[in-house]
């Protein structure tokens, strides 16, 4: 062999490894929101989704692509099996948690509320529901629900037969339906609800309050360990209603609040003395808030003043 002839071998093999890295690279991005959102609503933690896709990512890059029919659900196939793998150690962890746990809210943007499916599953309240799933459960639901993904796809993501994995939907379907909302809320009923609380925090009024929540409204605050939170679920109008007096005497006249898009819904952004405080969301059942969501924790506040893009 000439040596012209051995230095075109040797430029091409390094050509041919960049131009995999290249149509590895373009596929992950591509599919980089989809994943991004799989792994979210798997673990409810933005932070814990990044570092997935990172494991993801790592993982993507050693295979040949010459053998993936589908690299849309090769990619959402690895990312499945290390959100998995990442729940079960997030389970463990927050049986330590300081105070009720609530998932990670995210600034999204005005158009993921016009998906009513996308936005339903990425509510707090939704996530909240997909919580009291075993992690199995919760990935067949997300995938086969939210996303559509057939028998068999899930079977191969999270590592069961078709028939197991028909079996599991099922069971987390009807889980699931016990326990989420009665209805989709309107966009209008979740603002006017906000726009109540809105009112009771600029005029000190809790009546506007009042007026909007359930009876057997629950309350939960998040503070992590870190902000100062109530340490159980709040259970009652006339308790939650003591909670805000409470929360306003000590605070009302620092406090501001500030209408946003939240996890695909109407939310608010509080905060004392211009600096954020925390996120305020709620569950909405026949025009009643009956769930109140207040996340406090600053660990959980670095998705709100940028928006993250979700996608089915």
């Amino acid at each position: 062999m000439s040596e012209r002839s051995e230095r075109t071998v040797d430029t091409a093999e390094p050509l041919a490894r960049g131009d995999r890295m290249d149509s590895a690279t373009e596929a992950f991005v591509a599919h980089r929101n989809l994943l991004f959102t799989v792994a979210y609503e798997m673990l409810g933690s933005a932070a814990d989704a990044e570092d997935v896709l990172q494991e993801t990512w790592l993982r993507w890059v050693g295979v040949d692509l010459d053998t993936v029919r589908d690299q849309r659900a090769y990619l959402v196939k690895i990312t499945t099996r290390q959100a998995l793998t990442r729940l079960r150690t997030l389970r463990r962890r927050r049986e330590s948690y300081v105070g009720p746990w609530l998932p990670e809210p995210l600034l999204t943007a005005p158009d993921v509320a016009e998906d009513v499916e996308l936005a339903e599953s990425v509510s707090m309240a939704m996530l909240l529901v997909l919580e009291t799933l075993t992690p199995t459960e919760r990935a067949v639901f997300v995938l086969r629900e939210v996303f559509d993904f057939g028998y068999g796809e899930i079977a191969e993501a999270v590592g069961k037969s078709p028939a197991a994995v028909r079996q599991i939907a099922h069971r987390a379907r009807s889980h699931v339906a016990a326990r989420q909302p009665r209805g989709v809320a309107s966009p209008n009923e979740t603002r006017r609800a906000l726009e109540a609380f809105q009112r009771t925090v600029e005029t000190g009024d809790l009546q506007h309050l009042l007026d909007i929540l359930a009876p057997d409204v629950v309350a939960i605050s998040d503070g992590g360990g870190v902000k100062q939170a109530v340490l159980r679920p709040v259970v009652g109008a006339d308790k939650v209603a003591r909670l805000f007096t409470v929360g306003l005497t000590m605070f009302g006249a620092d406090m501001s609040v500030e209408p946003v898009q939240v996890n695909g819904g109407p939310a608010l952004i509080v905060r004392l003395n211009g600096e954020i405080d925390g996120v305020v969301a709620m569950r909405i059942d026949d025009g009643l808030v009956t769930g109140f969501y207040y996340v406090r924790n600053p660990e959980k506040l670095s998705r709100v003043e940028q928006e993250t893009a979700v996608s089915r």
